[in-house]
């Protein structure tokens, strides 16, 4: 889980998932998500961040696409 860091402005990033990690006694649930930089940064290129708490405004400015067939 990102705890801290350098934040970065004009970023974007891409939510592909969700889930819950067990970290001691707490159940955590966090967003998966995709960075547009290479696969050296975090977690192979991808992070989880904590759900439900809007944190880097992750739950705010959401922008998503409908698909039409």
């Amino acid at each position: 889980m990102h705890v801290g860091g350098v934040a970065y402005n004009g970023h974007a990033v891409k939510l592909i998932g969700w889930g819950v990690e067990q970290i001691g006694s707490e159940k955590v649930p966090y967003w998966l998500g995709s960075n547009s930089a290479n696969s050296d940064w975090g977690e192979n290129g991808y992070f989880r961040i904590i759900r439900g708490e809007d944190n880097c405004r992750i739950e705010t400015y959401v922008i998503a696409g409908i698909m039409r067939v």
